[in-house]
């Protein structure tokens, strides 16, 4: 990790393909490359979630989540390195029991919405959803570890949580789906 950045526009790139951080160079349309990808994406969106007025315990439990985040990225740059280990899966299932503690009871589905940060942390969810498909598919044709996905399937529930967290900490509550509700059609 000795000259990281000295040059951004290397050109390497333009006939489609990227190097990985093993030195091999795959294409930009590999899966390796679309799961990297969406979690640099999820990681994007938190750093968007980042700007809104949030508890402070949970902005800095955010920005671990973000540094986590590039590491789970760096695991999948180097095929078979690991950076990702079971105590991160369970820091969040530590942040899930918290933030879940508080919360009423769901009897109808909530529909993304709410306060900006709780929409916010709803976009979150869904990129992460995304990503994490994104590391299944991959793990079918090639060989990952298993922390990866089982971190990104914990992020999504905690997204959601937090979402609700975010609404109250606004004032608000959930946006209930109501399911007879009349529509214009």
């Amino acid at each position: 990790m000795g000259n990281r950045l000295s040059k951004i526009a290397t050109r390497t790139g333009d006939n489609g393909t990227t190097g990985l951080g093993d030195g091999s160079r795959v294409g930009k349309d590999s899966q390796r490359i679309q799961a990297i990808g969406d979690v640099d994406e999820l990681n994007s969106q938190i750093g968007l979630l980042l700007c809104e007025e949030l508890p402070p315990a949970l902005r800095e439990e955010l920005i671990s989540i973000q540094h986590d985040l590039f590491d789970l990225g760096g695991e999948l740059c180097i095929p078979g390195y690991a950076l990702i280990a079971d105590s991160h899966v369970a820091r969040l299932d530590t942040l899930l029991e918290k933030y879940n503690a508080d919360l009423p009871r769901l009897a109808e589905f909530i529909l993304p919405g709410g306060s900006r940060a709780a929409a916010l942390a709803h976009v979150c969810r869904t990129v992460c959803r995304r990503a994490e498909r994104s590391i299944v598919t991959l793990g079918s044709s090639e060989k990952i570890n298993d922390n990866p996905r089982h971190y990104m399937n914990r992020l999504s529930d905690l997204l959601f949580v937090l979402s609700r967290v975010l609404n109250r900490f606004a004032g608000g509550s959930d946006v209930l789906w109501e399911k007879d509700r009349k529509r214009d059609v």
